[in-house]
């Protein structure tokens, strides 16, 4: 018995993509892989924290949307739920990325209310994390909003 809140929405939030499928991949250019780089990024001490992740947000002259994604042992123990709340932030990421502004680089940390989330209350919170971080413009991100229909909360 499979629960429907574990999958996304085939219709959550209707993109408009660039022409080419890659252009929305995750691919190995996209991502932050190096320790000195998640290093530098935890040194800027640029940070937003929400109830499901806390994004650290690196900004240099080589940024250009990379993503790092990391699930520690203090979320879960168990490794198949570290890789699932992976699964699902760069699933988030990628559908939102063509929103984002391109001088950042983007680490985010899983929280352990992740496992418990809806698909729809992790893109709220994305959302309003990005806004709160000048991810997102403030025309795109109403565009965004209008799209998603979510209604969020100035706090």
């Amino acid at each position: 018995m499979t629960n429907t809140y574990d999958k996304p929405p085939s219709k959550t939030i209707p993109v408009t993509y660039c022409e080419k499928s890659s252009d929305i991949s995750l691919g190995k250019d996209r991502r932050i892989k190096h320790a000195s780089i998640f290093q530098e990024t935890f040194s800027q001490q640029n940070k937003i924290v929400g109830k499901y992740m806390i994004i650290w947000l690196r900004k240099a002259s080589d940024t250009s949307l990379k993503l790092g994604i990391i699930s520690s042992k203090k979320m879960h123990l168990k490794a198949n739920k570290r890789n699932r709340a992976r699964r699902r932030l760069r699933e988030i990421y990628r559908q939102l990325r063509p929103y984002l502004s391109s001088k950042y680089d983007v680490i985010i940390i899983a929280r352990r209310s992740i496992l418990e989330a809806q698909w729809l209350e992790l893109y709220k919170d994305f959302i309003q994390l990005a806004i709160k971080g000048k991810l997102i413009a403030q025309k795109k991100s109403n565009e965004l909003l209008k799209k998603v229909k979510i209604e969020i909360n100035d706090d």
